[in-house]
């Protein structure tokens, strides 16, 4: 069967070649990230080249993500990209850039000396390094660290109880932007959202570059964001529960219980939720992951999360294919114990006609044992409120349009494939027989349904529902 919780891989240094980008599409990555925090532009052009190739080689459709930097300052780089400190150790922050190891490094906002005060306490890379402050000059200040820790170079850097006034964006974020646009990016993710008007700032950078292909993901790691959730959900495309940040600016024994509200909140807003940050962290390191991360992965896709990220697994970590293999068991076991009848009755959709059909399809489903949802579609519309329903089958959404295929990589249980055309009305019906047969195991006498809106490429809403036998 196929996994309906969709799994993001950000590319790094250990897997930024195009066999090892293979590797990923391969074993169960539905969508490619890459952090415009680390990467520059020619990174980036190889790896959104070695992706289309492989698309094309592979017969895929594999879509792309980017993550810019957004409001965030960062330390500069270290002397062989790393350095490890001790507790007790003291270290020096520069305001200019200076080359970093375990006893000075920089950092990108000049005017963060004009925050610190004594005893401030100075968080590295989302908390996993902090230090104290003790003493303040004129271009640095110095700290001592407070735990043991590695720390590589460009990592973030924050003050507790601190919020920088940094611009939303920076003149890199809209160049960045601008990249995306021109390398047919599929989705944007944009950090330390924590309005709507953040989004709409994102959305009239897209319209002026008439693009209204990229989906916007706003990143919730504030507490203003938690905050603000409705009126952000009102706006984006999706969410993602970035909790390395979340972590550090609220309590982090409440990162659980914001993690299953947020996930509601897009499931009842239908858009998209994401769950990144130290989902496998220890095996960056190590061949296998803690009971404690299993659980973690598990209880993501328990909570209703359309996709899950890996970060550090898949950009520095020794185990890049061996995590996403085991992430891809441990989401296929998990999905056994999702209450799809549960789900079905806890949606409150309106009483339009596309809302009504695609409720009967999948009340249906669960009734007749469907193997597979088919949806034809011009525009994904079809296939992400049947997302939205949670169906206890795939949904697989066939389109002769390859980017609305690629927008619907992150949607939970939809299996988008790339068709020739999308006309004749019995011609889809036999088509996506023959498509259900060579993506799911089935046995003779297996239900499909079909639905979607016919005439396909006149009418815009969802108006026919059709059960064919196999």
């Amino acid at each position: 069967m196929i996994n309906k919780t969709k799994v993001i891989s950000t590319v790094g240094p250990v897997t930024a070649e195009k066999e090892q980008i293979k590797r990923l599409m391969l074993n169960g990555t539905d969508v490619i990230r890459i952090n415009m925090s680390h990467a520059d532009y020619n990174f980036c052009r190889n790896v959104v080249e070695s992706v289309n190739q492989l698309n094309e080689e592979l017969k895929m459709n594999v879509a792309l993500l980017m993550d810019i930097t957004g409001p965030e300052v960062r330390i500069g780089k270290f002397v062989n990209g790393e350095a490890f400190f001790r507790k007790g150790d003291r270290v020096r922050i520069y305001m200019d850039e200076v080359l970093g190891d375990n006893t000075k490094f920089s950092v990108s906002y000049p005017k963060m000396i004009q925050y610190v005060k004594y005893n401030s306490i100075i968080n590295v890379k989302d908390g996993l390094m902090q230090m104290e402050v003790i003493e303040i000059l004129q271009d640095f200040f110095v700290c001592e660290v407070l735990n043991d820790a590695i720390i590589g170079s460009n990592q973030n850097i924050s003050i507790s109880g601190v919020k920088f006034k940094l611009p939303f964006l920076s003149y890199k974020d809209e160049a960045d932007i601008t990249m995306a646009h021109k390398l047919n990016f599929d989705f944007i993710s944009v950090p330390f959202v924590e309005c709507s008007k953040h989004i709409l700032a994102i959305n009239d950078l897209l319209i002026n570059l008439q693009n209204e292909h990229i989906n916007i993901i706003a990143k919730v790691e504030t507490e203003d964001g938690v905050n603000n959730i409705d009126e952000i959900v009102r706006v984006a495309d999706g969410i993602m529960i970035a909790r390395g940040d979340l972590g550090v600016s609220v309590s982090m024994e409440r990162v659980p219980g914001i993690q299953k509200k947020l996930i509601k909140k897009a499931h009842a807003s239908g858009i998209v939720s994401i769950v990144g940050t130290e989902l496998m962290s220890s095996m960056e390191k190590m061949a296998r992951p803690t009971r404690a991360e299993v659980s973690d992965v598990a209880n993501a896709v328990l909570d209703g999360a359309d996709a899950i990220m890996l970060s550090g697994e898949t950009t520095i970590g020794k185990y890049p294919i061996e995590t996403l293999k085991l992430v891809e068991k441990i989401i296929k076991s998990a999905e056994l114990d999702i209450d799809y009848e549960e789900y079905l009755n806890t949606n409150n959709l309106t009483n339009d006609i596309t809302s009504i059909i695609s409720m009967n399809v999948a009340s249906a489903a669960i009734k007749i044992k469907s193997c597979a949802i088919i949806a034809p579609t011009n525009s994904g519309y079809t296939a992400r409120l049947m997302s939205r329903f949670r169906p206890c089958c795939p949904i697989i959404a066939v389109s002769p349009n390859r980017n609305i295929v690629k927008s619907l990589q992150l949607n939970f249980g939809v299996t988008p494939v790339l068709i020739e055309e999308l006309n004749s009305f019995d011609k889809i019906i036999e088509l996506s027989k023959d498509i259900t047969l060579k993506l799911i195991s089935t046995q003779p006498g297996d239900k499909v349904i079909i639905t979607g809106g016919y005439p396909f490429n006149e009418v815009k809403y969802t108006n026919f529902m059709k059960i064919e036998e196999l």
